[in-house]
């Protein structure tokens, strides 16, 4: 199921004055790493590079990065996809506003398909706390709350999925870049919990879950460098590089190699 199911939890996703300080600096934090890896790859390739941004919500990266020439000349092509169409609309507009259509475009696809895609990518992004947002098949927010039994993810075969597969549209030398990501830690929960109930939702998690989901249908799992090299099985160790994006503890972003 799409967590963006309507126009109204599109918007107040979002609205800055429901997005809390620490999910903001996220944002900025994780868009200084991406300059890097962008500016990196295409020196490496020599000419403008491939994106395909997995998850574009708002189109938030590429009202950014073509904001600023000396990045946008870098880019050759940008896809986007999202699984709900709301935001792919939003997206468009964007692009059309600013004028972007000949090199930009969002498209309405679920990730969990993206072995089907079939164009590859110097450059496969996933920002802003997406990569945490796909949740293993059969998971029920209707019941959970009431269940005794906690979810085990020491294992999440949805993630995995849609990664491998994203990692077989890589050209030579292409990158995956997922960021920015939940630390598991108690004090990261708390602040997930707090941000959902400022847009009104109502939590069905505890302290005993590494992940946070609400009623509505929203999920946001939390990771430990430990359970992304497990769940990256799909590549060697030495081609997965972590930064942490703050002093606290609440996101890093991930760069897998080909």
């Amino acid at each position: 199921m799409a967590m963006y199911d309507n126009d109204n939890t599109v918007q107040t996703s979002f609205d800055l004055s429901y997005i809390s300080e620490y999910l903001l600096q996220a944002q900025w934090a994780e868009f200084i790493e991406l300059k890097k890896v962008i500016t990196e790859v295409e020196a490496k390739k020599g000419m403008p590079i491939t994106i395909l941004d997995i998850g574009i919500g708002n189109a938030r990266i590429v009202k950014h990065l073509s904001g600023v020439p000396e990045l946008w000349s870098k880019i050759g092509r940008y896809d986007g996809t999202d699984n709900a169409m709301a935001c792919v609309d939003i997206s468009n507009k964007v692009i059309n506003e600013l004028q972007l259509q000949t090199k930009a475009c969002a498209y309405f696809f679920d990730a969990a398909n993206l072995s089907q895609w079939e164009n590859k990518y110097d450059l496969i992004i996933c920002t802003w706390f997406t990569p945490g947002n796909f949740y293993p098949p059969g998971f029920s927010f209707e019941t959970y709350k009431e269940t005794k039994q906690r979810l085990n993810l020491d294992q999440n075969s949805t993630f995995e999925k849609i990664f491998s597969a994203a990692y077989n549209l890589l050209n030579p030398k292409g990158e995956i870049v997922l960021g920015a990501c939940y630390i598991d830690n108690e004090a990261t929960r708390l602040k997930q919990e707090v941000s959902y109930k400022k847009i009104g939702m109502t939590v069905i998690t505890n302290a005993a879950d590494s992940f946070t989901a609400t009623k509505e249908g929203f999920w946001s799992q939390r990771f430990s460098e430990e359970k992304l090299y497990s769940y990256l099985n799909f590549v060697t160790a030495e081609k997965i590089s972590i930064t942490l994006l703050d002093t606290y503890e609440y996101a890093m972003q991930v760069r897998i190699r080909k």
